[in-house]
């Protein structure tokens, strides 16, 4: 019997990965929170992980899952614009950052359990 980690894994994997880039995204807003012009990007974390998890479900026959909304991050609005152009806000981007470490921690936490349970089913206990 072989063991199928898509589906043992489920979305885990995925969101990993998501909040790894995003996390990229993020500290390239916090490096140029005093760029002039600069634009602060992030991506709709929630609707590409849906749209992953629809995904994964009907890839088990498939095989492929793409997170292409990746590639083009969206621009966001600032709460308060600034004279200079630039829509990257300390506190902001510095929240955002943070959420999205812990979330990723969590996010890992559940991988580890998921491998740990994995293991221990190999291991017949």
């Amino acid at each position: 019997m072989s063991i199928s980690f898509d589906r043992a894994l489920g979305i885990h994997p995925y969101a990993l990965e998501l909040r790894t880039e995003r996390a990229r995204i993020l500290a390239g807003n916090l490096a140029n929170v005093d760029t002039p012009g600069y634009l602060a990007r992030d991506v709709d974390y929630k609707s590409i992980l849906s749209r992953v998890a629809s995904q994964v479900e009907t890839s088990r026959q498939s095989g492929s899952v793409s997170m292409s909304e990746l590639d083009h991050p969206l621009y966001r609005v600032p709460e308060q614009p600034s004279l200079d152009g630039n829509t990257a806000e300390l506190g902001v981007e510095q929240g955002k950052f943070a959420n999205n470490a812990m979330e990723y921690q969590t996010t890992l936490a559940f991988l580890n359990m998921k491998i740990t349970g994995i293991a221990k089913a190999i291991e017949g206990r």
